[in-house]
């Protein structure tokens, strides 16, 4: 699975004032992040909206972004949720083709038990026509998936790794000692990329690639110091993003870059007056072009 050991990009997707999908500006994104060297495309995930998109939607979504990828890079749908049953009966109206791998986030508001969260991957994994990459994120859902739980789903053939944004570096360690050799640790938070990679991480799934596809290249494909440098570059303006909750941080920001409108479905609401000030301040302190390369030695 080497294809997800680099820059996974969340997309968001740019919405209109009415609310309608601006798809325009979405083949903008696309363009700006495959141009900047990201290794592949996630489409619907948390950073998408997901949540406040309609199933014929996100359907249009993942058609338009094969449609002006062109198979450029490789694709990963966002497919998860807490009701185990629709997901399964959702599979036979999706279409896979050039769709590479799901990324499912483990189940929010019920609160499983971890038994609960195996059986539920478990049974997505024994009919998803494509491999299945676990999403891990405790501070959406509310339920952590254990080292241990991590563990026991990584031995099912058709779960190849875990997007790990829990954040304990410790509960991440005890995942690769353990691991099968072909089981991926991928970084679901930007700023705890670098320091994941030093314990085996082997790639990220990034917000901040929707902006800077170039810094967050440096970060997962740099050399230690490149590295480093990239994640320091992004302390100012990364907690900005989620201030007033994703994707309304990354909009604005790449509203300011020119990339797209800052719009967000309701019940988000775009950044207010003083975090876009300060945004713009922070980002304005950024200079990508001592980031010219995402592969660096």
């Amino acid at each position: 699975m080497k294809k997800f050991t680099g820059t996974g990009v969340a997309l968001v997707t740019p919405f209109k004032a009415d609310g309608a999908i601006d798809y325009p500006a979405l083949e903008r994104v696309i363009e700006h992040v495959i141009l900047g060297n990201v290794d592949y495309l996630v489409v619907q995930g948390t950073t998408g909206e997901s949540a406040t998109l309609s199933e014929e939607e996100k359907m249009e979504v993942l058609a338009f972004t094969k449609k002006i990828n062109r198979s450029r890079v490789p694709i990963v749908y966002g497919l998860g949720g807490n009701n185990t049953a629709a997901l399964l009966a959702a599979m036979d109206t999706i279409d896979f083709s050039e769709v590479e791998a799901v990324l499912s986030v483990s189940p929010y508001y019920n609160k499983p038990s971890q038994a609960g969260i195996i059986a539920h991957y478990e049974a997505l994994a024994d009919k998803c026509p494509v491999p299945i990459i676990l999403y891990n994120v405790p501070g959406r859902t509310m339920s952590n998936l254990s080292a241990a739980t991590t563990l026991k789903l990584a031995q099912h053939k058709n779960i190849i790794g875990v997007k790990e944004a829990s954040g304990n570096l410790e509960q991440c360690m005890r995942i690769v000692n353990a691991k099968p050799d072909n089981f991926l640790l991928i970084s679901g938070d930007d700023m705890n990329t670098t320091p994941m990679r030093s314990i085996g991480a082997e790639g990220v799934i990034s917000v901040m690639a929707n902006a800077y596809p170039e810094i967050m290249g440096a970060i997962i494909h740099g050399n230690g110091e490149y590295s480093k440098k990239g994640s320091f570059s992004l302390l100012d303006i990364n907690p900005l993003m989620y201030e007033e909750s994703n994707p309304v941080g990354v909009k604005c920001l790449m509203e300011h870059l020119g990339i797209c409108e800052s719009h967000v479905r309701l019940p988000l609401q775009k950044a207010s007056n003083d975090l876009r000030s300060r945004i713009i301040a922070a980002a304005d302190r950024i200079n990508t072009n001592q980031f010219y390369s995402p592969h660096l030695e």
